[in-house]
């Protein structure tokens, strides 16, 4: 009678079958190796993960919680289960496992860093910057700590040692360091050609990642009927309450109206949002897709047979580039949430208009460049701007210029920080109203304001509120200064359409010039400052105008409602033709070009 096979048998095959991009067989081989001997610690860690990679984070966990009944404390065990509790969201419980085996290998840099990721989905900033600097301690080559500590200092404004921090974040860039998140990197004093090499470096990863199972899927996309409505698919981690829904709803509402078939792919959780009820109400096929692996995400668009993708999300938080990478439709397209190149050959276009993405910029974009006739980034032109309370309940003094800058922390940055104080100076009755940040960082810009010879209580910082209550406050401020490198966005929009007018000055890459965008399509491009000495001398000169300023925000108003950049049925209108142009191309066997 033949012995059954070893169990090191079974797991030789899940490993040849996951490298082939087969995670189902390799599951079940796994799964054979923990008949053949229960008691294999190691068959039951790779059980787990072959379940997370088949998107069944609850059977990775039941896997991994096995494993360590069988060895306490084992530490690849509690890595995986570390996974598969942070797969299902349970970021607090990730954490504990991380830690758990970060104390039976407290020289493993692994254990640290995604400790500290873990924390930084808790908003526990400090705490997540202290555990990567642990872990680039223990491995200075883990080049992805370096990008995660790097941003977390900005978000904390604790700007010690930044630059030497900054430097070496581009020194590994330009090295082609894989591990760095181009999000992050988009925060730093860095040209469009290091992003671009970030992106790509970035992509080839997941393309080494996705290789074997797009091979294996090997699909083939049939071209569309031209006389059929368009089937375009739009996949996004903030189809929820959330600043991608607030820029998008009215626009999805409109789209209705054109020739498309509007399928939505939410990878967010279902939050019952008036957002995500208005965008499950627009779209002809509403697909939740939270629980899905990426592969799962990827079938499912595929089985949708779109003529065209359009991914919301790029390298953004929640995003899943790995099903993208699958080729799931025909065309791919990049648009809004991503300020930047993504660097990847899966994705054929980006949106843009042609101030955010002057032809310049171009040849740093893999992507072609589809150039709308208006300002690339949608908006609400149902919003309600609430009634603002008196200024002493915001904090406010009673009198005198209000400058707002109500960004995310992470986009101030000493020399953003020091333009601003340059109009304070000169400006004795201003004070600068910031959005509140957390684990001291409100406090380490007062002290850094007294250190440049401002008084700290200058700075006034406005709690988060909701949607309606936090526009109401633009209505106390009497201009926006925008940061730099990364400005303004969805803040800058929501700036104008409370009449805020906002001033920027254009840099050279994407991220810095969204603002410049919503202003040249507003008809104020006078608030596109050419430099920062420019930036400075204008809003001094606003400070000490009440006229010009109130004259201002007079034209701002104005031109809100008349310069078309709140029209949504005009922005579907041209949306959807320049997604038919990408079509009919592709239609013609044409391979994707600049749509001008």
């Amino acid at each position: 009678m033949r012995a059954p096979p070893h169990p090191a048998v079974f797991i030789g095959v899940g490993n040849a079958r996951r490298a082939r991009g087969d995670d189902a067989g390799a599951r079940d081989a796994y799964a054979a190796a923990t008949q053949a001997q229960p008691g294999h610690v190691g068959a039951w860690c790779n059980l787990a993960a072959a379940e997370l990679a088949l998107g069944d984070a609850a059977a990775g966990e039941g896997a991994a919680r096995h494993a360590l009944a069988l060895a306490p404390g084992h530490p690849e065990a509690a890595f995986v289960l570390g996974h598969a509790l942070a797969a299902q969201r349970r970021h607090a419980e990730a954490e504990a496992a991380y830690a758990a085996g970060e104390r039976a290998l407290p020289r493993d840099a692994r254990f640290a860093y995604q400790r500290g990721l873990m924390l930084e989905e808790q908003k526990q900033f400090a705490r997540a910057a202290d555990a990567h600097a642990r872990a680039l301690a223990l491995d200075p080559q883990l080049d992805a700590a370096l990008g995660q500590l790097v941003f977390l200092r900005r978000q904390l404004c604790d700007w010690r040692g930044l630059d030497a921090l900054s430097a070496r974040l581009r020194a590994r860039v330009a090295a082609g360091a894989p591990g760095l998140a181009p999000f992050g990197f988009l925060a730093e004093p860095a040209g469009p050609d290091e992003q671009l090499r970030c992106a790509r470096t970035h992509a080839a990863t997941i393309e080494q990642r996705v290789a074997a199972l797009r091979a294996r899927n090997a699909w083939q996309h049939v071209a569309g009927d031209p006389r059929a409505a368009l089937r375009v698919g739009f996949v996004a981690n903030g189809f929820a309450n959330h600043p991608t829904a607030l820029l998008v709803v009215a626009f999805i509402e409109a789209l209705r109206a054109e020739a498309v078939e509007i399928h939505l792919f939410s990878t967010a959780p279902a939050d019952g949002s008036v957002l995500q009820r208005r965008l499950q109400a627009a779209a002809h096929a509403w697909h939740a897709m939270h629980a899905a692996s990426a592969s799962g995400l990827a079938e499912a668009i595929h089985a949708a047979r779109l003529d065209v993708l359009v991914d919301l999300d790029g390298y953004c938080a929640g995003a899943m580039p790995d099903a993208l990478a699958l080729r799931p439709a025909p065309l791919q397209v990049n648009w809004l949430a991503y300020p930047g190149t993504l660097g990847a050959p899966w994705i054929d276009y980006v949106i843009a208009d042609r101030i955010v993405l002057p032809e310049s910029l171009h040849a740093q974009f893999s992507e072609r460049v589809a150039w709308l006739p208006r300002c690339f980034q949608p908006s609400d032109p149902t919003r309600e701007v609430g009634i603002a309370p008196p200024r002493e309940e915001c904090g406010l003094p009673s009198t005198g210029v209000v400058y707002a800058c109500l960004n995310n922390s992470w986009k101030l940055d000493p020399a953003t920080f020091e333009r601003m104080l340059a109009v304070l100076r000169a400006v004795p009755d201003a004070v600068l109203w910031l959005l509140s940040a957390s684990d001291g960082a409100d406090d380490r810009l007062r002290a850094e304001a007294r250190r440049r010879g401002i008084e700290a209580q200058r700075l006034v910082f406005a709690p988060k509120l909701d949607h309606a209550s936090y526009l109401a406050r633009y209505r106390h401020a009497d201009l926006f200064l925008d940061t730099a490198p990364y400005g303004a966005h969805t803040t800058a929009s929501d700036a104008i359409w409370a009449g805020c007018p906002v001033l920027t000055a254009p840099g050279s890459t994407f991220a810095s010039r969204v603002a410049a965008s919503l202003n040249h399509h507003l008809g104020l491009a006078q608030l596109n400052a050419p430099d920062d000495a420019a930036f400075v001398a204008l809003a001094i000169g606003l400070g000490r105008d009440a006229q010009a300023r109130h004259a201002l925000r007079e034209a701002v108003a104005t031109r809100r409602d008349d310069s078309g950049l709140f029209d949504m049925p005009g922005y579907a209108r041209d949306f959807a033709a320049l997604l038919a142009r990408m079509a009919e191309r592709r239609r013609a066997g044409l391979a994707p070009a600049p749509l001008h």
